[in-house]
């Protein structure tokens, strides 16, 4: 199938978006370009440069994240439904 638009940027759709599971040890298997929160809460992780983890607070449901984390956190994650978008 032809793909006019396969080329892939930080600013292009997402081409290969995947489920997160939190975890406080096992890092992300791709860095995506952002989350996607599908049921609110509390989202803590590490960004993909970043020295420790920080806490995005009551983020409603359906807002995309515009940060490439490494980690997504088990503890302090409250959010659900989480999308990387890769």
């Amino acid at each position: 199938m032809a793909d006019p638009f396969n080329s892939d940027s930080l600013n292009a759709p997402a081409r290969a978006p995947f489920g997160i599971v939190p975890s406080d040890t096992v890092a992300l298997a791709t860095v995506p370009k952002r989350i996607f929160v599908g049921t609110g809460g509390h989202v803590t992780l590490r960004g993909v440069d970043g020295a420790g983890d920080v806490t995005y607070r009551n983020v409603a449901s359906g807002v995309y994240l515009n940060v490439r984390p490494s980690y997504v956190r088990a503890i302090g994650t409250t959010a659900a439904d989480l999308i990387g978008e890769a």
